[in-house]
């Protein structure tokens, strides 16, 4: 009685004005918190079950599995894309504006200034125009399939716009309706991501003016002389290789980390349909995957697209001068509408060679790409997805304009094939490794090769077909006629180490189970850095240093085993190491190239550089790679501290995944996204990493049996933080796990009946 006494007393003690108004602050806030977060965050998910009546033909279905991936069941191919587009508004409808309107340059209308420069660069390069120029020329058959899929799109748009994703809301706008031309800009927007050949002719050009003509040729050749670009890996083994008798095709495209993923996984069964895999999001069909008899990964090419020319032009009336004659320009008139500024007009003089695209001082380039050229944009996925054995596929392939791919190809009756596609020009009297002279027409493109000629391989004896964007036009890939092209092919070719190694692994033993492939998929290896940590030892066995650091920094590199595993002290020193080699390189080629930039086939040359030594360049390759040591251990040491033992390369080269709205928000944005984790790889592994780039998902296609195959994305197939799809597969591909490709045998998780209108 006492010990109740006591607490009513102190009850009485707190029960004051002040303090029911500070609990009923407290209620009312975590109402609102409760009905924001049901508003904003649980509201806008869609309806993953239940039954609900759509613009279909017949009646279907979307059965999610495990892991959200709709499975998409229809009476007709149309009603499937129709679904698809639905589904994926679902999943990523604010992803799916925030694409087109990158490429269309129109983010600053709902973002602000901070885009305004991206904006203009896609309004220079007429990313709309070029998408609305290419869907008045597509083939009734590919405008049926894209219209069928945005058809889907707005059905979800006009029957959710109350309850739109979260990112709507906070940007404060509505999504305008989908159409055919946006598909079309999502695939130039991976063209462009693709082929940023322009770039680098612009840096090569300033590199000859600020160096050594000879020594900026060696370290930048024409066909390796483009931008740094994502790459990626494929490869197939015949039955003769794997466990099963059949053959096993894997695939890890590699691009720009984002959250949410680049990729989107689908099932599509209709009558004469029956496709699994991923599409990049906006673009109807599968991209990779495979259906009930065949199976394809793909990678780029890295064929050079695009060219640049130097105009003599007048800015003011549009008139240049081309082959001795003048001709006149078009001038396009656009405007940027900026959130909150003034709007921004953009005044773009369009040559026989495209845009007026750059300027470097009083110099005016133009630029031609590939995209821009008729029939530059195909739709051939759809006929890839229907293919059923090689003659099919090669037909479907050969539709295919660009971004120019490599395909790898593998079927249930146990052949496997490789094909380069892509419109790649012609050029007959220059390499277009820097700006041409546009008034010569000395450097005009005389065609594309023709398919036939391309790279391929049908069942070749080895059994093994492998690539990882290396050079296919060399006789130990593929046979390459190009018997039209004058000039060697020139292209951003990634250097041999992610190749060899892939083919050194899958030689290693005769046979591999299809699970096996995520153990090559993930190697960290780096053949280069292993060549560097062994020139350091040798020029430190010849020069003995005293210095602690340097001792106990070679100590790490004698026992390395050249893996860049996220742990590895020996993988971050040989990085550092790199970098400082690399800057010096640089500064001896072009002493007055003050910008950094390397290309991508640069570790090559540099490998090449240290084996042969040449006087020309440095009086003492010793000296030189102890320089760029010591200053790698300082550089070390001020990131990680003094104790190089606890050095780690993951560390150094952490990842992390921000979302690109709801992560900026002030105290709860971090939520929203992922890491920073300490990441393992290197730009020259299998598994490639930059810290920017790096294996988007992956993908092992069982040919023996296709229910056992595997697919994981980075993150999930969600953007809606709310869902439990929004990073449910990050952790398996962090762990480097594969995850279930559901097929023939579906574990249905949710099913949304769908009845016509």
């Amino acid at each position: 009685m006492t010990a109740l006494t006591g607490f009513a007393k102190l009850e009485t003690v707190f029960d004051t004005p002040l303090l029911r108004a500070l609990n009923l602050s407290i209620a009312v806030l975590l109402i609102a918190v409760v009905g924001g977060v049901y508003w904003y965050g649980w509201r806008p998910l869609g309806e993953t079950s239940g039954d609900v009546t759509l613009g279909v033909s017949a009646a279907a279905s979307i059965t999610r599995d495990d892991l959200g991936v709709p499975h998409i069941h229809a009476a007709n191919v149309e009603d499937a894309l129709f679904l698809e587009g639905y589904a994926m508004a679902q999943d990523r409808l604010w992803q799916m504006d925030a694409l087109r309107r990158r490429a269309a340059g129109e983010l600053s209308e709902v973002v602000g200034a901070a885009t305004a420069e991206a904006d203009r660069e896609a309004r220079r390069l007429r990313l709309r125009r070029i998408a609305e120029a290419q869907e008045r020329i597509l083939p009734p058959q590919d405008r049926a399939a894209i219209a069928a899929f945005a058809r889907g799109v707005n059905e979800y748009i006009g029957t959710h716009r109350d309850r739109l994703p979260v990112e709507f809301a906070i940007l404060r706008y509505d999504p305008r309706p989908w159409n055919i031309s946006d598909s079309i800009l999502a695939g130039l927007e991976m063209y462009r991501e693709l082929t940023p050949g322009w770039r680098a002719e612009i840096n090569k050009l300033q590199m000859l003016a600020a160096g050594d003509p000879a020594k900026v040729e060696f370290l930048m050749p024409a066909a390796a002389a483009t931008a740094p670009q994502p790459g990626s890996n494929a490869w197939v083994i015949s039955g003769a290789h794997s466990s099963t008798g059949k053959p096993i095709l894997a695939n890890d495209p590699h691009l720009e980390f984002s959250l949410p993923s680049p990729w989107y996984l689908v099932h599509l069964d209709a009558p004469g349909l029956n496709v699994t895999g991923a599409t990049i999001v906006g673009i109807p069909g599968v991209v990779t995957g495979h259906n009930d008899r065949i199976a394809w990964g793909i990678t780029n090419l890295e064929y050079d697209v695009q060219d640049l020319y130097q105009e003599t032009i007048d800015l003011n009336s549009g008139r240049y001068m081309f082959q001795g004659h003048q001709e006149q320009a078009h001038l396009e008139r656009d405007v940027i509408s900026v959130k909150g500024a003034k709007p921004a007009p953009i005044a773009t003089w369009i040559t026989r060679h495209g845009p007026v695209f750059v300027s470097d001082g009083d110099r005016q380039y133009s630029l031609r790409w590939t995209a821009a050229e008729p029939g530059g944009f195909t739709f051939p996925f759809l006929d890839i997805d229907r293919a059923h054995n090689w003659t099919d596929f090669t037909a479907a392939i050969s539709r295919f304009a660009g971004p120019a791919q490599n395909f790898v190809y593998a079927d249930v009756d146990g052949n496997i094939g490789y094909h380069a596609t892509g419109h790649l020009p012609i050029r007959t009297k220059c390499s277009g490794d820097v700006p041409s002279d546009g008034a010569s027409g000395d450097c005009e493109w005389t065609g594309y090769i023709p398919f036939e000629e391309l790279p391929q391989a049908f069942n070749p004896s080895s059994g093994i077909i492998a690539t990882a964007n290396q050079n296919p036009f060399l006789p130990a890939d593929a046979k390459a006629k190009s018997k039209d092209a004058a000039l060697p092919p020139n292209g951003n070719f990634a250097p041999p180490y992610r190749v060899q190694h892939i083919r050194e692994l899958l030689e290693s033993r005769p046979k591999w189970q299809p699970d096996e492939m995520l153990r090559v998929q993930t190697d960290v290896y780096s053949a280069f850095h292993q060549f560097l940590a062994k020139q350091i030892l040798a020029a430190w066995d010849r020069k003995k240093s005293n210095t602690q650091p340097q001792a106990d920094a070679i100590a790490e590199l004698r026992k390395w085993d050249g893996l860049m595993t996220k742990d590895s002290t020996a993988g971050l020193i040989a990085t550092l190491t790199y970098d400082e080699l690399r800057k010096a390189i640089l500064a001896n080629a072009a002493p007055k190239y003050k910008t950094g930039y390397a290309p991508n086939f640069l570790p090559a040359i540099i490998e090449k550089l240290l084996r042969e030594r040449p006087a020309s360049w440095f009086a003492d390759y010793d000296a030189l790679l102890l320089q760029s040591f010591d200053a790698a251990l300082k550089d070390g040491t001020a990131r990680q501290g003094s104790k190089i033992s606890r050095w780690e390369l993951g560390q150094f080269q952490a990842l992390r995944l921000t979302n690109p709205v709801e992560g900026q928000l002030p105290l709860i944005g971090k939520y929203f996204d992922i890491g920073p984790v300490s990441f393992g790889g290197s730009p020259v592994s299998i598994a490639q990493y930059t810290g920017r780039i790096g294996p988007s998902m992956r993908i092992v296609n069982n040919l023996g049996d296709l229910d056992h195959s595997l697919a994981t994305l980075v993150t999930g197939e969600s953007e809606q933080r709310l869902s439990g799809h929004y990073k449910d597969q990050w952790d398996a591909y962090y762990s480097r796990r594969g995850l279930p490709m559901q097929f023939g045998k579906i574990d249905a998780k949710n099913v949304l009946t769908v009845h016509p209108r």
